[in-house]
């Protein structure tokens, strides 16, 4: 199993070219916090969880750690969700869309990917009678709303699920409906992707998601 440590975590994580620029007590003292919510969350610290315990034991630790270090909560929280949400490149994303084979591919890849990546904590509800032209999906349960959640710091969970809209938000001939999530109060993460059709070009309303 990948190693579970600070060091481990932080270099797979979407702030492992942010990090480095911090001052070296600012990341000792992360280091330190992450040693302790590892212990604290080893429930969830398995191999399918291990890029998604990067994110938030980090996001965690960057979090109160920059408070001690004299930021104001929003400052801190500004840093945090900005610096996660710049590290991400929906280009790659945005041109396979453009494919024809997109969703149909979607329809495969993700179902499996999230088997893969998911580990303790984590269900989903997939819907296999789709018409070609709608995947669709839910997340009913949730680690970064489960380790979050009892730590009063859903609003780092809404910024995980800001970085989707990031990422599916302008897909080319594909608009991503998402109307609620667990980290934002939702019983669930409600995933629906709608192709539209090619002749249409951009004569159809996106749909601002949450």
């Amino acid at each position: 199993m990948k190693s579970y440590k600070p060091e481990s975590l932080v270099a797979v994580s979407r702030y492992q070219y942010y990090f480095p620029m911090l001052g070296q007590q600012i990341r000792t003292d992360v280091y330190t916090r992450m040693a302790e919510l590892i212990e604290e969350e080893k429930e969830y610290c398995d191999k399918g969880n291990y890029k998604h315990m990067a994110q938030i034991l980090t996001s965690i630790a960057m979090y109160e750690v920059l408070q001690k270090h004299g930021k104001s909560e929003p400052e801190a929280y500004q840093i945090v969700s900005e610096e996660m949400w710049k590290f991400l490149d929906p280009t790659s994303m945005q041109k396979m869309a453009k494919k024809s084979f997109f969703l149909p591919l979607m329809k495969k890849i993700v179902p499996f990917g999230f088997k893969k990546g998911s580990g303790y904590g984590w269900r989903y509800t997939w819907h296999k009678d789709d018409p070609k032209d709608r995947f669709h999906f839910e997340c009913n349960e949730c680690i970064y709303a489960k380790i979050l959640g009892k730590r009063g710091l859903l609003k780092l969970g809404a910024m995980c699920c800001h970085a989707d809209i990031i990422n599916y938000g302008s897909l080319p001939y594909t608009d991503f409906k998402r109307t609620k999530t667990l980290c934002q109060g939702g019983d669930c993460c409600d995933f629906d992707f709608v192709r539209h059709d090619t002749d249409a070009g951009d004569g159809w309303e996106r749909t601002k998601s949450v």
